[in-house]
């Protein structure tokens, strides 16, 4: 319910010109001025009990209507004009857990590899030992840690395309996510797999 017999009902409305001309020199636009009149008198109105008669309510509504002008300026500033969306697809991220699901698989895998398939697998892959180093530390020749890595290279496309083969009855999402994760794999043993040639 309004209050009708409120003084303030007969201050403001003696007030609105001077507030649309103060507002006018703080915003330089004619529809934020009005934006930010209609915003002070709301306040006002709201906080029409903590105004004491026998000060200046020009002085008090200008007060309102400076720092409600501040504190828009500084939203004004954090915001982005983002018409087209693309800065909020910049801010997407993909979901991480297909990734690590992903690296997983390919740990066990790798798991199921003969020790003298893994070890040169590891030494290249994971710890970037150059074919030199690797054969030094299993022992044998330059030439047996290639042909080792690419047989366990060939291994494990056979494990992970019979591990893809026994998901075969997934649901149509899952698919979706299996296509990134196949992806994310042959990524990873890609990376792996690709030795210094030193």
């Amino acid at each position: 319910m309004i209050d009708h017999k409120h003084e303030f009902h007969d201050l403001l409305p003696l007030e609105v010109a001077a507030l649309r001309r103060r507002a006018l020199k703080l915003t330089s636009n004619e529809h934020r001025a009005q934006d930010l009149v209609q915003t002070t008198l709301l306040k006002a109105w709201t906080n029409r009990a903590s105004y004491r008669p026998e000060t200046n309510l020009r002085a008090w509504l200008f007060t309102i209507m400076r720092n409600t002008f501040f504190s828009d300026l500084r939203k004004l500033r954090r915001e982005v004009e983002d018409v087209d969306g693309l800065c909020a697809q910049a801010l997407a991220e993909p979901p991480r857990q297909v990734d690590a699901i992903a690296l997983k698989e390919l740990i066990a895998a790798i798991g199921q590899l003969p020790r003298a398939q893994r070890r040169p697998l590891v030494l290249m892959g994971a710890y970037g030992f150059s074919q030199l180093e690797a054969a030094d530390a299993c022992g044998c020749t330059i030439g047996t840690i290639k042909s080792r890595v690419s047989r366990s290279r060939a291994t494990l496309s056979l494990i992970l395309a019979h591990d893809e083969m026994d998901a075969g009855t997934l649901s149509q999402r899952a698919r979706r996510s299996e296509g990134v994760s196949q992806h994310s794999r042959r990524a990873n043993l890609h990376a792996l797999t690709s030795a210094r040639t030193h």
